[in-house]
């Protein structure tokens, strides 16, 4: 069995066509086709359900790619490992992050970069977690930066970074100008823009909203907190965020940011990963940094 065999087969898995898969592994069609051929009858097993054109995978040929993708993120894990020996720590270290967990990333990632110079980082933003745990479990993702409620359930190793308190922002012009607090009642009357539902920040205020007995409808929804900010701005809609996304328009003229109670609802935020052994080499070393960075205290 060869390392490019299994790579072949992760890469039909994804693409889901033959001729797709040969140009992601920068092969020919029947270089692809024989070398999964071969794989079958070292296995003895059928992997793939053939007719005039790609039909998927079979059963077999969908767990042998769970344990293909494995394998090469453990060889891939290994080569970084022995170059980091050598030379230090050389690679790609890939974070999915939730949208909330944005103002959290650069006060990591910049700690990770001056400590591993040679390292590269891409932070795969406005994910939802279910796509990340995805990805992770795929291999997809080194680490990543969600909720630690749903990465205990989700069987994930994770490390607290800080609790998440959420703000009004609203005109300073407005209903609640000079408040020190507003209650989630009273901000579910005002004009509100929102995440939309489909994000795990949506549902989470929905299910405030929902202990205080009101379902408000906002007028505007987006998939974007950058962009909720933006409409804020505008000055006809308020908005919930994440306390630190206030620093994003502090300086907007007529905006301020009210701390919401009644209640006052937290969640801890956490950096994660999968459980498998020996894991990520970058990884491992990101999770180094952030258990020396005060996270909770430079978002404060």
């Amino acid at each position: 069995m060869l390392f490019r065999q299994l790579e072949y087969l992760v890469a039909l898995s994804r693409e889901r066509h033959f001729v797709r898969a040969a140009q992601a592994c920068s092969v020919s069609q029947p270089a692809l086709s024989e070398a999964i051929r071969k794989l079958e009858e070292e296995l003895d097993v059928p992997l793939i359900r053939r007719e005039r054109r790609f039909q998927g995978l079979t059963p077999e040929g969908e767990r042998i790619v769970r344990w293909a993708e494995k394998i090469l993120a453990d060889r891939d894990s290994m080569r970084l490992e022995v170059s980091a020996l050598r030379t230090g720590l050389t690679g790609q270290l890939s974070i999915g992050v939730i949208p909330t967990a944005a103002p959290a990333v650069p006060l990591l990632t910049a700690r990770f970069c001056a400590e591993h110079p040679l390292a590269r980082v891409q932070v795969m933003a406005d994910l939802p977690t279910d796509e990340i745990f995805r990805r992770l479990q795929n291999f997809e993702l080194d680490v990543a930066i969600a909720y630690l409620a749903d990465a205990e359930a989700a069987g994930m190793v994770s490390v607290a970074l800080y609790r998440e308190r959420y703000v009004l922002l609203t005109p300073a012009e407005g209903e609640f100008a000079a408040r020190e607090s507003v209650t989630w009642a009273e901000a579910g009357r005002v004009p509100l823009c929102l995440l939309t539902p489909s994000m795990r920040g949506r549902r989470t205020l929905d299910a405030v909203f929902a202990e205080v007995g009101i379902s408000p409808v906002p007028q505007l929804e987006t998939d974007s907190i950058a962009g909720l900010c933006a409409h804020v701005a505008m000055g006809r809609w308020s908005s919930i965020v994440p306390a630190p996304f206030a620093r994003a328009i502090s300086d907007a003229t007529g905006v301020q940011a009210v701390p919401l109670v009644a209640p006052e609802h937290e969640a801890w935020v956490g950096l994660m990963t999968t459980a498998r052994e020996p894991g990520s080499v970058m990884g491992r070393a990101f999770i180094e940094v952030a258990r020396s960075v005060d996270v909770a205290g430079a978002l404060e």
